[in-house]
């Protein structure tokens, strides 16, 4: 194993305490600051029985609210929660485990996660190392007029707890780190990964109209964002489909409109198309110059459904003539259990190169099992991967085009198990073995079995303990 530096180590150091801090200080004003009132939280006026009969709930006070897991009871109350990235939804059914309170008018909400992981990698192409992947995300809610205006924000200290522009991460792509392309390695978020607000009008009981505008944050298309997607929330590292599937979760210059009748959602949202640079500590920013659409469907309380397409100009820093046309799918199922919750997804990703007309695709299936303290996850997927995988770290040659080369596959089985009894924090050491699946013709490079495996520390912030 590779020396460890002092500052990387010193940093991470400071990440755990921090994490652990803002997590004690946001439980201990919830304890403190609420008191019992009849006031009502947005979004969480009425429910509906399995039969479809309206029934109008008894008043919740903020103390209680604060005490429960968000759970919506269809699906514009989930829209309204706004607890996922950018506009995008999971099932009405998905918890959203956070801490809340009230000042005033507003409600606030905070919620995240922080993992230290140790990764060990085999073959050729194999490294191992020490870091941390994070973020955090302060929210807060307040009705405004005839609507409810949200601010968000989602924060990570990745730049700073992911050294050398990347973790590694065999057979990943996308991305550039020191002016090369990032291979067998994934690039850390930036330090603002989300800054917008949001504002929805409800038009009777069935129709909701919202709007969204970040200078930085997450357009319509495709599923929920790996970091948030319950079926992935205590997997510590990035699908190899992300660059097909999500990248957009942090993109420049965002607005969307959507409407919601019933459970069916349209949205269209404008955006700058160019993926964040490799300096992760600023905001970049551009012109709107891509777009997307996506259709949303929550047929039912567990299930969630969307399609999305969007036209990303020149998302690739090292290639800015070529534009992208992505389509994306997906279904997540969710199941609330006695003690615990199963959540489930599946995803198709297509990026088309339109100069070159090349065509890459990828596919994913995770799901995540809670039981009590214990969670155990899995996770396949099956991804088509560009010639720059052959390059590995080099620079890429004069007039290098980019192609398909092969396809790969992952397979990920992991497990931990929380410990402590720290107020409204859930503390988790677990681990996780990751098998690849590849073509002959790339055993020189990545020997004949690889295999990447990860230890870790999972903290996160809940409203109270299991």
């Amino acid at each position: 194993m590779g020396a460890r530096s002092t500052p990387q180590f010193l940093s991470l150091l400071v990440l755990c305490f921090l994490t652990f801090a803002s997590g004690i200080a946001a439980a201990q004003e919830t304890e403190e600051s609420v008191t019992p009132t009849d006031r009502q939280m947005p979004g969480m006026q009425h429910s509906h029985d399995k039969r479809g009969a309206h029934q109008q709930k008894q008043p919740m006070n903020v103390k209680q609210h604060a005490r429960m897991k968000m759970q919506a009871n269809s699906f514009i109350e989930n829209i309204l929660q706004h607890s996922s990235s950018g506009t995008s939804a999971e099932p009405d059914s998905t918890p959203a485990p956070m801490l809340m309170t009230t000042k005033g008018q507003w409600k606030l909400m905070f919620h995240g996660v922080a993992w230290l992981n140790e990764l060990q990698q085999s073959g050729p192409r194999g490294h191992d190392k020490l870091f941390s992947t994070n973020w955090f995300m302060p929210m807060a809610q307040r009705n405004l007029g005839p609507g409810q205006l949200t601010l968000r924000t989602m924060l990570s200290l990745e730049p700073a707890t992911v050294t050398a522009r990347r973790y590694p991460e065999l057979f990943q792509l996308g991305e550039t780190a020191f002016g090369k392309p990032l291979v067998d390695g994934q690039h850390p978020h930036d330090f603002v990964m989300e800054v917008g607000a949001l504002y929805d009008l409800k038009f009777g009981e069935h129709t909701l109209l919202s709007f969204y505008a970040a200078p930085v944050g997450d357009p319509a298309m495709g599923p929920t964002a790996y970091p948030h997607r319950m079926s992935a929330a205590e997997n510590p590292m990035a699908a190899l489909g992300h660059h097909l599937e999500d990248s957009t979760h942090i993109a420049d210059d965002v607005i969307t409109a959507g409407v919601t009748y019933k459970a069916v959602r349209l949205e269209a949202s404008g955006f700058h198309g160019r993926e964040p640079d490799e300096y992760r500590w600023n905001i970049d920013t551009g012109q709107i110059d891509s777009w997307s659409l996506r259709f949303t469907v929550n047929p039912a309380q567990n299930w969630s459904m969307q399609y999305s397409l969007g036209h990303l100009t020149s998302p690739e820093a090292l290639h800015p003539e070529e534009d992208v046309r992505r389509m994306t799918a997906s279904v997540t199922y969710n199941r609330p259990l006695a003690n615990g919750n199963w959540a489930t997804t599946l995803i198709w990703g297509r990026n088309q190169d339109l100069g070159h007309q090349q065509i890459f695709n990828g596919y994913l299936a995770e799901s995540t099992l809670r039981l009590g303290r214990q969670n155990l996850w899995a996770r396949i997927e099956d991804v088509d991967r560009g010639n720059e995988l052959i390059l590995g770290e080099s620079l890429e040659p004069p007039g290098f085009e980019e192609h398909f080369a092969a396809r790969v596959q992952a397979y990920t089985l992991g497990y931990d198990h929380e410990v402590g009894h720290v107020p409204h924090l859930s503390i988790a050491f677990g681990a996780q073995l990751t098998l690849y699946g590849k073509p002959a013709f790339l055993d020189p490079i990545y020997g004949n079995h690889p295999v990447g495996g990860v230890v870790f520390l999972r903290l996160r912030p809940v409203s109270k303990n299991r």
